[in-house]
């Protein structure tokens, strides 16, 4: 039977003279998801990556790819785009994205076509001919991604993809991510500490810090758990009248938003968990001019930072 994941990393750990860059790990990646590896430098993602696509091996534990222990033969069926760019700047474009195809086993006139195929999606045909050394940062790295995705792998992870783009550039390709996924069902591995390419892409994410999985699930079901009790109100009147009226019932987080003029706020409440929200703002509207009240929306960053922040806490 086959499985249903594309990657299945049990018990990892890796270390590097006395520094232990993974602890442990273990992560599922559903097969023909995009799934977010996040964490802050020096996590151990790129460690993790590169024990994905065979340039190092784990100490302790395995790494299966759809149902099989990971080995060289498989990685034919991977593409990867490093975070660290580079391509041989005394070649031609098109030349070396053939060169590229044929390693990964593509006959010429399937490899031309394909690429070719690409570079106008990505409005890079009019580069084919010209030296790479000529290429800016951005185009440079479409051409790279191009490589990546050519040979329609099974398994895509792409490092920092949007790092050098512009926001028009970076949006087509995030849709070309999102096409491969959905028409290929191509499994994408997305390591970024761009947080809103994670909500705009990631079904599920994983979060590493050093070298341990610290938070791990579906992206909505955190954003949903990690409300915490939160909630955004709008009054009339002053802070500190507001502060005095919730007294003990409510934690004061933020102050959001304020107009002098309209003598109007917007502040970040805690409640506590077993509170009755309704019956909570019909007994602070007796004592309060009540505009607005709305659940809080965590963003991604905002469950990154205080992910970290307490686990730094609490190793400290």
């Amino acid at each position: 039977m086959q499985s249903s994941f594309a990657l299945n990393i049990q018990g990892v750990v890796k270390s590097f003279r006395d520094h232990q860059a993974l602890k442990d790990v273990d992560m599922k990646v559903r097969e023909g998801t995009v799934f977010g590896l996040l964490g802050p430098n020096g996590a151990g993602k790129t460690t993790l990556i590169r024990m994905l696509t065979g340039i190092t091996a784990p100490d302790k534990g395995q790494i299966e790819f759809y149902g099989s222990r990971l080995k060289r033969e498989h990685i034919a069926q991977i593409g990867y785009l490093p975070e660290e760019r580079g391509l041989y700047k005394g070649m031609r474009v098109g030349e070396q994205a053939l060169y590229f195809a044929r390693l990964r086993g593509l006959g010429k006139a399937d490899a031309e076509a394909r690429l070719r195929m690409w570079f106008e999606k990505l409005e890079v045909e009019g580069w084919w001919n010209r030296e790479v050394a000529d290429l800016s940062k951005g185009m440079a790295q479409k051409v790279q991604f191009i490589i990546s995705v050519m040979h329609e792998p099974r398994l895509l992870i792409l490092d920092e993809p949007f790092s050098g783009f512009d926001p028009i550039n970076a949006q087509r390709v995030r849709e070309a991510v999102l096409e491969l996924n959905r028409e290929k069902n191509m499994t994408v591995l997305l390591s970024t500490h761009d947080m809103g390419s994670v909500e705009e892409l990631c079904g599920e994410v994983a979060l590493l810090n050093r070298g341990e999985v610290v938070l791990s699930g579906d992206v909505q079901e955190m954003r949903n758990q990690a409300r915490d009790g939160r909630i955004v109100v709008g009054f009339r009147g002053t802070v500190m009248a507001f502060t005095v009226a919730i007294g003990a019932s409510a934690e004061l987080l933020e102050v959001r938003s304020s107009d002098s003029v309209g003598h109007t706020h917007e502040v970040l409440l805690r409640l506590p968990t077993d509170t009755d929200v309704a019956k909570w703002l019909h007994w602070i509207s007796g004592h309060v001019e009540i505009l607005s009240c709305s659940p809080w929306q965590p963003t991604m960053r905002d469950i990154f930072i205080e992910t970290v922040e307490n686990r730094e806490k609490e190793t400290a």
